[in-house]
């Protein structure tokens, strides 16, 4: 089968992977080359490289809603196009030019979790579940019918990395069954209960600030689920920590949530929480590297009764 892709992040590379493997890729649409801030270099994203690496041809339009756009699109003449986090809104023109069609990998089990941050908000909101669904692109965002849903366990030491990287393989494969089934003239789709849909939306800054005064387990997931993008943060005596990773202490001590009541040796400084308390693991002082809590206690970074704001 013909296969236009797009993606963008590292997310795709399993599914361009897989289908490349399988399939005839005729070309790869991603977004334009992101300038590193430091030294003004070009930093190819990860689809465009593995077009490069696999010597396929990568378009970057600044739009695919434009004439110019829509025209190399039908050109190429797809049987599929495939989306895998592009990060961009298809028109309906572009949409009904494939035979196939348009369909899109995404991390949730749809309708929960349509739009950008599906991970983050399963682990943050402690779901014991999630999957990706493989579906067709609709005009509203993530709302296509569905073709395939494979589910994967949300375990207690899952972080934002791991549960990535395991949706993306997760993905890929449920992505190849359906791509050999459309071969084999095999098409199932099933249209979304549209009352049960939940959105997220990309996290802001502001969003990232730990909430001290929340319970022991709903900190913990906070800080794995933003581990390691955009990363959990908190401000104490005016100076901003990334907290990359936390543990559970189930003893309670005198205080206010967010105040420094413990250090506990070759571990980590306590923070006291609504229900218990939370020892700092894993911290990255303001301009400073990653380094353990062991290293904070060492380096004297809190003394007993610093507070963290929230």
């Amino acid at each position: 089968m013909r296969i236009l892709f797009m993606g963008t992040p590292d997310f795709a590379i399993p599914s361009l992977d897989t289908l490349n493997k399988h399939h005839e890729i005729i070309g790869i649409f991603t977004k334009i080359d992101k300038i590193n801030s430091r030294g003004n270099k070009v930093n190819f994203v990860p689809v465009k490289k593995y077009g490069i690496d696999n010597n396929i041809d990568v378009y970057q339009p600044n739009s695919v809603k434009n004439q110019d756009t829509l025209t190399l699109i039908k050109d190429l003449q797809a049987d599929l196009i495939v989306v895998v986090a592009y990060g961009k809104i298809l028109p309906k023109e572009l949409i009904d030019i494939p035979k196939y069609g348009v369909i899109n990998v995404h991390s949730s089990i749809l309708p929960k979790y349509r739009g950008a941050a599906p991970i983050h908000n399963a682990i943050i909101n402690g779901d014991a579940e999630t999957g990706v669904s493989i579906m067709y692109i609709a005009e509203e965002l993530d709302a296509g019918d569905i073709i395939k849903i494979s589910k994967t366990d949300i375990y207690e030491e899952d972080t934002l990395a791991t549960l990535h990287d395991r949706l993306a393989i997760l993905g890929a494969e449920a992505l190849l069954e359906v791509v050999n089934n459309m071969e084999k003239g095999v098409f199932e789709r099933k249209a979304q209960d549209h009352s049960l849909a939940t959105f997220v939306s990309p996290i802001k800054k502001e969003e990232t600030i730990i909430p001290w005064n929340k319970n022991m387990q709903d900190v913990y997931n906070f800080v794995r689920g933003m581990n390691p993008f955009p990363c959990a943060m908190s401000i104490c005596k005016n100076k901003i920590f990334k907290i990359y990773a936390v543990e559970k202490y189930s003893r309670e001590y005198e205080g206010e949530c967010g105040e420094i009541v413990d250090f506990i040796k070759t571990k980590g400084p306590v923070v006291k929480v609504k229900d218990g308390s939370i020892i700092l693991t894993q911290v990255k002082p303001e301009n400073k590297k990653l380094i353990s809590g062991n290293d904070i206690l060492n380096g004297n970074y809190f003394l007993l009764g610093d507070k963290f704001k929230h």
